[in-house]
C-alpha cells in the first residue's frame, strides 16, 4: 500500500522483526537470567497505570474502527481495502497502524511477568501470540489497511478493553477483587 511507505516502522519488516528477537531474548533469557537471584518486583501501581493506559487505548481503537467504517459505511457481508486517499480511508488506514502499534506496546505485558516472576504466566502460546501479531499487523497494515480484514481488529480491542480492565482491577487489590467474580 503505497500510502503506508513513508510512515514509521513501515518501509521494511526489519525493524519489526528485530523487535520481536530482541523481545524474545529479554524475555527467556536475559530477564529470567537477571531475575534469578532477585525478589519478584511489587508492580501494583505501574500495572494499575499500565493497563488503565491500555484501557483507553483499546477504548479508542475501538471507537475509531467503528467511526472508520463499521458502524456506518462497511458491509458485514464483504468489505474491499480501499486504497485510495480520501478520509474515511486513510483514517482507516491509520488506525490500521495504531493497531499494530498497540502490539508493540503489549511486549511489555510479559516484561511484568519477567519482573514479577510470574515464569507460570509465560507460556508458549502467550509467546507465539506476542511474536506473531507484531509481525501479522504488519504485514495487514503493509498490504491490507482497511476493509474486511480490520473486523478482526475491532473483536480484538473489545476483548483488550474487558482484559486490561479486568487486569486492572486486579492489581488495585483485594478489595476490589470481589468485584471479579466474572473471572
Amino acid at each position: 500500500d503505497p500510502r503506508v511507505n513513508d510512515w514509521p516502522l513501515m518501509s521494511s519488516p526489519i525493524p519489526t522483526v528485530a523487535m520481536v528477537a530482541a523481545y524474545l531474548y529479554v524475555v527467556i533469557f536475559l530477564g529470567p537470567r537477571v531475575m534469578a537471584n532477585r525478589k519478584p518486583f511489587k508492580l501494583n501501581n505501574i500495572l494499575i497505570v499500565y493497563n488503565a493506559a491500555q484501557v483507553i487505548f483499546s477504548l479508542v481503537m475501538l471507537w475509531e474502527h467503528l467511526m472508520s467504517g463499521w458502524l456506518l459505511e462497511y458491509s458485514y457481508k464483504c468489505q474491499p481495502v480501499d486504497y485510495s486517499h480520501n478520509p474515511s480511508a486513510l483514517r482507516m488506514a491509520s488506525l490500521c497502524w495504531w493497531y499494530y502499534i498497540s502490539k508493540l506496546t503489549e511486549f511489555v505485558d510479559t516484561l511484568f511477568f519477567v519482573l514479577r516472576k510470574k515464569d507460570n504466566q509465560i507460556s508458549l502460546l502467550h509467546l507465539y501470540h506476542h511474536s506473531l501479531t507484531p509481525i501479522e499487523t504488519w504485514v495487514c497494515v503493509k498490504f491490507l489497511a482497511g476493509g474486511h480484514g480490520t473486523f478482526s481488529n475491532l473483536v480484538n480491542n473489545l476483548v483488550h478493553v474487558i482484559m486490561y480492565f479486568y487486569y486492572m482491577m486486579s492489581a488495585l487489590g483485594p478489595q476490589y477483587q470481589k468485584y471479579l467474580w466474572w473471572k
